[in-house]
């Protein structure tokens, strides 16, 4: 298999049977962010991710990443766990490096490290960090994920947010020297906006379901999102949010932006009548949304681009791994 996620159809042969213990609102499934369990009064969710294709700012990304998984449920993050996995000849400064950047990003969002596991780790090229977070919401705000045909699908922010930002770091001085250091700062700095706890704790009252997209793009996020409940959509090309510095990039490498690790865009599924009423309280806050699409009953999957329909194909691997 290609570097990344596993094939959806894989997934499901290996959590087939696993059944849902007590209290387990929603359980393991392919496109499921988190886990949501029932504590009464309140839900406690809780999601892991790790960080393998960046190096640079990794501490950075294992918090947030995992914060936006907890926050597709409606949920603040709060409480999180993390194993750093670091290879042989690591020194003791590599690893206080990757924790005081996961320190100083917890107390700034008001999470609190309540444990974790490092250790050296033999046949690693690169640190690998694995985070777990936890987070609460009311029943009431608990987003379960259900998106329904018809249901019109926003975006926030733009496609490749994170895979842009880590690309300009891992390719710093390439870029600077075809683009310029202005234009390579910029794209440096999208890792500022990788966070979607904002605009999911907006949407959540609206929404049918909302998912971070990671690895695989928007194009994989979209098919996860459809795959909950086994759904088509309908995709408008010239809806979708795609930066200038995420293009120039994407051109440059010859990289397919919608299948670029987006980390920092939100995916919304919301009726249809509350759609443009998102989007413009979205706007009101300064975070960039749009409609770009719908789920459809039918299962055809496409994208329409310049009035031509084709299909939108999977990503098998993220476009990320071509570069970094």
């Amino acid at each position: 298999m290609l570097a990344g996620k596993i094939p959806p159809e894989v997934l499901i042969k290996i959590i087939d049977g696993i059944k849902p213990g007590e209290r387990v609102i929603v359980g393991p499934g392919v496109g499921i962010d988190a886990t949501a369990i029932d504590f009464g009064d309140y839900v406690l969710v809780a999601s892991t991710d790790p960080i393998t294709g960046a190096e640079e700012r990794i501490g950075f990304y294992s918090v947030h990443v995992n914060a936006n998984d907890v926050a597709t449920f409606g949920a603040k993050p709060k409480w999180f766990l993390v194993t750093i996995l670091m290879p042989e000849g690591s020194s003791e400064e590599d690893i206080a490096n990757i924790m005081a950047e996961i320190r100083e990003v917890s107390e700034a969002m008001g999470i609190a490290i309540v444990g974790g596991h490092t250790e050296v780790t033999p046949g690693l090229k690169r640190p690998i960090v694995v985070g777990t977070m936890l987070g609460e919401v009311d029943r009431d705000n608990l987003v379960v994920p259900d998106p329904k045909p018809g249901d019109a699908i926003i975006m926030t922010k733009g496609a490749g947010i994170e895979g842009t930002s880590i690309i300009a770091h891992e390719r710093e001085e390439e870029l600077r020297g075809v683009f310029g250091r202005d234009f390579v700062e910029r794209a440096k700095a999208f890792i500022e906006e990788i966070s979607i706890v904002r605009e999911a704790m907006i949407a959540r009252e609206f929404a049918t379901a909302m998912h971070d997209p990671t690895e695989g793009g928007i194009a994989n996020g979209i098919h996860e999102m459809a795959d909950i409940n086994d759904l088509g959509f309908r995709i408008f090309a010239e809806k979708i949010i795609i930066r200038d510095e995420t293009r120039k990039i994407c051109d440059f490498y010859d990289l397919n932006p919608l299948a670029l690790i987006s980390s920092g865009a939100l995916l919304i599924s919301v009726p249809r009548d509350h759609a443009k009423f998102l989007v413009e309280r979205l706007l009101s806050y300064g975070i960039s949304a749009s409609i770009i699409g719908e789920f459809l009953a039918e299962k055809k999957r496409v994208i329409i681009e310049n009035g031509i329909e084709r299909p939108l194909k999977r990503p098998e691997s993220d476009e990320l791994w071509k570069v970094v």
